[in-house]
C-alpha cells in the first residue's frame, strides 16, 4: 500500500481568462503511520511540451491534506493545458494522475455546456454545486423551466409556481448564478421562441400560429400554445421586452432560445403562410442584438431540434451550433456527422449536442463522449450533484454512480487539455483520412460494422487521431444500452497517404488515470507509417506531427 494517494484535484475556476492565475488544490490522503517527508508536484505541458513544474513539500501522517498551487498561464486563447500531478520522495513518484485546465477569452470559445434545473426555495448549496461543476470543467449552464410562464418570465411572487406546478425561488437562481461567475461559470436563462401559456393564448388569439385546419398549435394538451416569432409580430415585440426585463433585473449571461422542432410551417391569425425557418433565424439575430446592449460578452443559444434550421440558424448570430438530437439520427456514427456538418456550415463555431441517454449501467455516456469530444464537440449532459441529463424535461435527470462521474471527469479533463488538437478550433478531417486507417484484426471506419471508430482532426502540422473502441458493445445506437467494448492491447496501426516525413507519434488514452502524451516507435516507408499501441479500452488519442 503506497504512503499516500491522491484523491482528486480542485480547480478554483473552470476556466481561466488571460491575465488571470490559475489555481487549483490538490487532495492528499495519506497512510503513514509516522510522520513522513513528501513533494507534491504540479506538472504543467502544453501537448508533449514542458512548461513549467511546481513543487510544494509537506510532512503526512495518517489523514487527508489539501495543497493549493497558483500558475500564471500565457494569455495565448484558446489553450489547454496539462495537468500531471504527482506525489514523490526523493525526486521518485509513487502515485501520478492527470488533470486538464485552459484558458479562453470566453466560455463559448469552447463551450462545456451544462444544465441546473432545482430552483427551490432555501436552496443552500450554491457554492458546492459549482464547484462540483467547476471540477468537471463545466462553464457554461443552461436554466432549464427557472421562469414563472413561457410568456412572463419574471414575477413579483416569491417563491412562484411555474406552468407545471413547481414551486421555484428567484433567490435560488441568482444564488447559483453568483455562485457561477465566482467560478467562471455562465447562466443561460431557458426561453422559448414562441410558446405561451393556454391563459395567454385566450387573451392574444390574435399572436398565435395556426395551422391548415385554422387550429391554434399546441404543444400537449392545455399545456402551451405556438406564437408568431416573425421579427416584427406582436408576440417576438412582448417577448423581447420580457428578454430585457430579465437582462436588466437579473445577472443572466445571455438567452437559450428553445423550439419544439414542429411545425416548419404555419399560419398566422389572417391565414398568411409562414415558413418558419428564416424567421427564426432573424428573431435569433435580434435577440443577440438586444443581449449585447446589456452584456459585454453576452451569449445566444437557440435549440436546432433534430438538426433544425441548422443552416439557417447557423448563420444567424448565435454563438453556439446547438443540436438536440433525435430520430433519424439514432446511430453512433451520426453523433459525429451531425457535428462534422454543422462544422462544414463554415461559420467557426462550436457545436455542442444534446442526447438524452439514461446512463443506467452502459457505456453510452462515455462511447458517446468520446465520439463527440473527438469530433470537436460538446455534450450537454452534466447538472447539479453528479446529475445526468436523461430526458428532454431536464428536472427528470438521472444521477452518475461514483465510479461512472469519475471516469467522465478525466473525459472532461482529457479534452479540456488537448482542445488544441481535437477542439473546436481543429479541423474536421474524418473524410479524407478514415480509408487510410488500418489496425490488425479489426474493422475500421464510421459504417455500424466497424469494430473501432476513426476520428480525426487537423491543427498547425500535426494529425490527432482519435480510436474509439465500438467491439463487442451490442448495438450500433446510442439510443440503445451498450456495453462496454472488449478492450484489446498492443494493436499495430497503419496510416497511409502521407504526404510529408513525420516527426514523431505520441499516445494518450483517456481511460487511464495518467493520460500525458507518451511517444511511440514508429517506422515510416514511403507514404506509409506504422505504430504499436499499448492498449484500446474506449478511447485513444494518436499524435502524428509532420
Amino acid at each position: 500500500m503506497p504512503i499516500a494517494t491522491i484523491n482528486t484535484v480542485h480547480f478554483e475556476k473552470a476556466f481561466t481568462r488571460p491575465l488571470e492565475p490559475a489555481r487549483w488544490v490538490v487532495e492528499v490522503h495519506s497512510a503513514a503511520q509516522t510522520e513522513t517527508p513528501i513533494t507534491v508536484v504540479s506538472r504543467i505541458s502544453y501537448l508533449d511540451q514542458p512548461v513549467t513544474a511546481i513543487e510544494k513539500r509537506i510532512q503526512v501522517s495518517s489523514g487527508d491534506y489539501e495543497v493549493a498551487f497558483e500558475w500564471m498561464p500565457p494569455k495565448e486563447t484558446p489553450r489547454g493545458y496539462g495537468l500531471d500531478v504527482s506525489l514523490e520522495i526523493n525526486n521518485s513518484p509513487f502515485a501520478i494522475k492527470s488533470y486538464g485546465l485552459d484558458v479562453l477569452n470566453s466560455w463559448t470559445q469552447m463551450p462545456r455546456y451544462g444544465f441546473l434545473s432545482d430552483f427551490e426555495q432555501g436552496r443552500t448549496d450554491a457554492l458546492q454545486t459549482m464547484q462540483n461543476l467547476a471540477d468537471f470543467h463545466v462553464n457554461g449552464l443552461q436554466y432549464y423551466d427557472w421562469m414563472y410562464r413561457h410568456e412572463t418570465l419574471l414575477t413579483e411572487q416569491e417563491p412562484y409556481i411555474d406552468v407545471l406546478g413547481r414551486s421555484l425561488s428567484l433567490k435560488s437562481v441568482e444564488s447559483l448564478i453568483d455562485a457561477g461567475h465566482s467560478k467562471n461559470i455562465s447562466a443561460m436563462p431557458y426561453t422559448a421562441i414562441y410558446a405561451a401559456s393556454e391563459a395567454f393564448y385566450n387573451q392574444h388569439k390574435d399572436w398565435a400560429l395556426y395551422d391548415a385546419n385554422k387550429q391554434p398549435v399546441r404543444l400537449g394538451s392545455n399545456f402551451l400554445v405556438y406564437m408568431d416569432p416573425r421579427i416584427d409580430s406582436k408576440w417576438t415585440h412582448h417577448l423581447f421586452s420580457e428578454f430585457e426585463k430579465v437582462l436588466k433585473q437579473t445577472q443572466f449571461d445571455g438567452i437559450h432560445l428553445d423550439q419544439y422542432g414542429e411545425p416548419k410551417e404555419a399560419y398566422d391569425n389572417l391565414g398568411t403562410y409562414i415558413q418558419l425557418d428564416e424567421p427564426i433565424a432573424q428573431t435569433i439575430t435580434a435577440t443577440h442584438a438586444l443581449v449585447d446592449r446589456y452584456r459585454e460578452d453576452g451569449a445566444v443559444v437557440f435549440n436546432c431540434v433534430t438538426n433544425w434550421p441548422v443552416e439557417m440558424a447557423s448563420a444567424a448570430d448565435e454563438d453556439i451550433i446547438y443540436i438536440e438530437v433525435w430520430d433519424p439520427y439514432v446511430w453512433f456514427s451520426e453523433l459525429h456527422n451531425l457535428i462534422a456538418y454543422a462544422q462544414s456550415l463554415g461559420h467557426n463555431k462550436p457545436v455542442v449536442l444534446a442526447a438524452y441517454v439514461h446512463p443506467g449501467n452502459s457505456a453510452n455516456p462515455f462511447i458517446m463522449d468520446a465520439i463527440i469530444f473527438s469530433s470537436g464537440g460538446g455534450h450537454i449532459e452534466l447538472g447539479e450533484n453528479n446529475g445526468y441529463l436523461a430526458d428532454p424535461y431536464f428536472p427528470s435527470y438521472d444521477t452518475l454512480n461514483a465510479e461512472q462521474a469519475t471516469l467522465l471527469k478525466q473525459y472532461y479533463d482529457f479534452s479540456v487539455r488537448y482542445q488544441n488538437l481535437i477542439g473546436p478550433s481543429t479541423t474536421e478531417v474524418t473524410r479524407q483520412w478514415i480509408d487510410k486507417i488500418a489496425i490488425d484484426g479489426l474493422e475500421v471506419g464510421l459504417n455500424q460494422s466497424a469494430d473501432v471508430f476513426a476520428l480525426l482532426r487537423e491543427s498547425q502540422g500535426r494529425l490527432a487521431l482519435n480510436l474509439v473502441n465500438m467491439t463487442n458493445i451490442g448495438t450500433t445506437k446510442w439510443t440503445e444500452p451498450a456495453n462496454f467494448p472488449t478492450a484489446a492491447a498492443n494493436l499495430t496501426v497503419t496510416l497511409s497517404g502521407l504526404r510529408n516525413p513525420i516527426k514523431s507519434v505520441a499516445f494518450a488514452s483517456a481511460d487511464e488515470e495518467g493520460f500525458a502524451l507518451e511517444p511511440l516507435k514508429f517506422a515510416q516507408t514511403g507514404d506509409q507509417v506504422k505504430f504499436e499501441i499499448p492498449s484500446l479500452k474506449i478511447w485513444d488519442l494518436i499524435v502524428v506531427e509532420y
